[in-house]
């Protein structure tokens, strides 16, 4: 216990001594404060301006808010500083109080002299003048030239070149002026090297690649520019999958997630899609009611064309609302709102749809207000909307105006808006468009294996001086032949829903290769309008120039024929067409109908009645794998009394794969005459090869029947003349289809199971693809 106390009382002593010690340096602390320092003041009688050149003293006293003679403290000049410089006016600044005099001197920032760049290749100096602000002979902001910069980059990136980097450079020059220089690492392309789908059942990857406007790094990718990665078109992407199940009853799809991973060497990205499926739908009860008095609800549902099992497309309910509307339009009745309704049947996976006819708001439209338009005439934008200023105000049609202004492809971006006018029961539509180049010059070259190599010279404008017509003019030359055309067209003729065209074509052939060499020359004026929902009438005149010489064939048929020169047909006619890809109906089937007839005898020489006649077929199978197309055409021409027909009006083309051009018909020795008549049924089926998607490339089967056969020659009898009847035809064969970066290309094999005496076979064609 003593020890504990002893303890104690040592540790009571340490514990005062610790304390003194601290109030000591306490004390010493305190004693070494200074006093509280007092605010210093200054009061100016003058306030000189030193360094400005081009800006006024007045505005620099402006930004620095001091007036002469007032009481200002050290803050309020730090503040006058900071003004100054915030003006973005000047390089440095600098306040100085001498006495009773304030001295501010300046450094201002120069002017620029000229703007270049360097380094830019993908992007060509002018492209990049638009996108930047700095400009010459306006004074240069640091500020500004890095925002410009950094345009600049997202410029790249949205050309795929996401590594670009561009650093602003100032290169000093006489009488305070800078030249502003943007130096420019361009970087690679970021390619996308994979795109690939987690989540989907009924539609393949490779099916779904072709939905989207992304593509995977192919052949000759160099050539290509949509498989570089753009963010923007990533998110387009997700409309378009979207777009696509909808239409195909997956009404409960939707993109759950979206994965762009860079590669690890930062050249590529891979680009995977989560999607959610659900179940398709069909069409169950469809019906019509109205809550519309006087207006009954019985001939809007006979308007309808969609049946029940049908599978469910968001399109076709609007299709549907769109035929009712212009139905109550015929009859007078104004305001109708359409209304669908739908009722969700899981079981059966169907869903019901009831449309409700009703009275909308009593709305008009005020006026149209058109902006942006810096080419396009105002009327040429005004025609796309089915109402006019007064009409009653309906938002689909609107919104079905819109779609076809940007359908014009004559602007860049398009805006259609409705806000309120003058009057609550008044509204203004506000059209404001974004201009973009219309008109295109093409060099290019061409190879067939029937006409050989090509060279093409092309011009093409699709909104002439702005008034929407279309004006083209071409020249291809092969070893064979030259052909010029030239075509105008006017879409909208006396401001009606009628196409004024106007075609001139001219047509020689000299070669050694041929019997005999031609020319031919056209003038075609045509006015086509529609008559239905997917159908048009054209009416057309005709003026032909034909001209056969330089025979050096054996036929007796065919010298009389050249013997004769040059003759003019001079005739109308009329062309219909069925096309039901106009309102995509079925987005998996599409029909295409022609037919043709030409009465020739308005003067001239030749009178005749030509009719050719064409159904095209085309349907995807198999989860749209496979596409089946089949095409049934003929034609038939048949002259007055008294008259021949002649080679160069007969049909001599290449009816049929498996056969030269003018290798089958009627055949006098060994010279083919072509003929009066032909048919021909081709049925082909185009299939993935399981090659890989970036390469393009697919295959193809088909087998084609056919013939070319009839001869109208009173001289007949002085030849000797084989295959004049109808002798059919048949060939197999297989076919690869490319999509080159130079154009489709289509690669024919084929072999000919039944041909005639002195059929010219060919076993191998190359030639553009093209689509129905």
């Amino acid at each position: 216990m003593d020890d504990w106390r002893a303890g104690g009382v040592m540790r009571k002593r340490v514990a005062t001594a610790l304390c003194s010690f601290l109030v000591m340096l306490t004390a010493v602390a305190v004693l070494g404060l200074p006093d509280r320092a007092v605010a210093q003041t200054y009061r100016f009688d003058a306030v000189t301006i030193e360094g400005n050149q081009r800006i006024e003293a007045g505005t620099i006293l402006s930004y620095a808010g001091i007036a002469r003679g007032e009481t200002v403290n050290a803050g309020q000049l730090n503040d006058a500083y900071q003004s100054i410089l915030d003006s973005g006016l000047f390089e440095e600044v600098e306040i100085e109080p001498q006495g009773n005099r304030l001295v501010i001197r300046v450094t201002e920032f120069p002017t620029i002299n000229r703007i270049a760049f360097e380094g830019n290749s993908k992007l060509a100096d002018d492209d990049l003048e638009g996108f930047i602000q700095s400009s010459p002979r306006q004074v240069f902001s640091p500020t500004q030239a890095e925002r410009d910069a950094a345009t600049i980059t997202e410029a790249y990136a949205q050309n795929g070149r996401i590594a670009a980097r561009v650093n602003p450079k100032v290169i000093r020059r006489s009488d305070n002026r800078v030249d502003l220089v943007f130096e420019i690492f361009e970087g690679d392309n970021i390619e996308v090297q994979r795109i690939g789908f987690v989540g989907n059942r009924a539609y393949s990857d490779r099916r779904l690649r072709r939905v989207i406007e992304s593509k995977q790094a192919g052949l000759l990718r160099a050539l290509i520019e949509r498989d570089t990665f753009v963010e923007d078109r990533i998110d387009f992407d997700r409309q378009l999958l979207t777009d696509f199940y909808n239409s195909r009853g997956y009404v409960d799809f939707r993109v759950t997630g979206l994965n762009a991973e860079l590669a690890r060497e930062r050249d590529a990205y891979f680009v995977t899609f989560q999607v959610q499926e659900g179940q398709q739908f069909r069409f169950g009860e469809i019906t019509t009611v109205s809550n519309y008095q006087g207006v009954e609800a019985e001939p809007y549902q006979d308007a309808l064309k969609v049946t029940p099992g049908t599978v469910y497309s968001p399109t076709l309910v609007e299709n549907s609302i769109a035929r009712m509307e212009r139905l109550a339009i015929r009859n007078g009745v104004d305001f109708l709102r359409v209304e669908p309704r739908v009722t969700r049947n899981d079981r059966e996976l169907t869903l019901d749809v009831e449309f409700v006819l009703q009275r909308g708001p009593r709305v008009f439209v005020e006026r149209i207000d058109i902006e942006g338009n810096t080419t396009t005439l105002d009327r040429v934008i005004r025609r796309q909307f089915d109402i006019v200023e007064g009409d009653p105000f309906n938002p689909r049609a609107i919104r079905q105006a819109a779609e076809r202004i940007r359908a014009l492809r004559y602007f860049e971006n398009v805006d259609v808006n409705a806000r309120e006018g003058s009057r609550p029961d008044q509204v203004v539509i506000e059209t404001d468009v974004e201009e973009t180049t219309t008109g295109s010059v093409s060099v290019g070259a061409s190879f067939s294996t029937n006409t050989g190599l090509g060279v093409q010279l092309g011009f093409s404008e699709r909104n002439f001086i702005g008034r929407g017509q279309q004006l083209s003019a071409n020249i291809l030359a092969t070893s064979e032949t030259i052909n010029y055309s030239l075509g105008f067209v006017e879409p909208a003729f006396l401001g009606r829903d009628v196409a004024l065209g106007l075609d001139f074509a001219f047509r020689e052939t000299e070669t050694d290769n041929s019997l005999f060499d031609t020319a031919i020359g056209t003038f075609r004026p045509s006015l086509t309008f529609p008559i239905g929902e997917n159908s048009r009438l054209g009416v057309f005149y005709n003026a032909r120039y034909e001209d056969m010489s330089s025979y050096r064939g054996n036929s007796g048929i065919l010298q009389r024929e050249v013997d004769q020169g040059d003759l003019w047909s001079s005739g109308v006619g009329y062309e219909y067409s069925y096309d039901t890809r106009r309102t995509g109906l079925d987005p998996t089937a599409g029909v295409l109908l022609s037919f043709q007839q030409e009465f020739a005898g308005l003067g001239g020489d030749n009178e005749f009645i030509k009719t050719t006649a064409r159904i095209v077929g085309q349907r995807t199978i198999l989860n749209e794998e496979v596409t089946l197309r089949a095409i049934l055409e003929g034609g038939a021409i048949q002259f007055a009394d008294g008259q021949n027909s002649r080679f160069i009006n007969r049909f001599n083309n290449q009816v049929i794969r498996g056969f030269e051009p003018n290798g089958m018909g009627p055949i006098e020795g060994d010279e083919h005459l072509g003929g009066d008549y032909f048919a021909a049924l081709k049925m082909e089926a185009e299939f993935p090869l399981g090659l890989p998607d970036e390469y393009g490339i697919t295959g193809g089967a088909f087998y084609d029947i056919g013939s070319i056969w009839g001869i109208d020659n009173k001289d007949a009898a002085t030849g000797s003349l084989n295959s004049t009847g109808f002798e059919p035809r048949h060939v197999i064969g297989l076919s690869i289809f490319w999509s080159s970066p130079f154009g489709p290309i289509r690669m024919n094999f084929s072999e000919a199971l039944q041909s005639e005496p002195g059929d010219e076979e060919q076993q191998f064609n190359l030639t553009v693809r093209t689509d129905f």
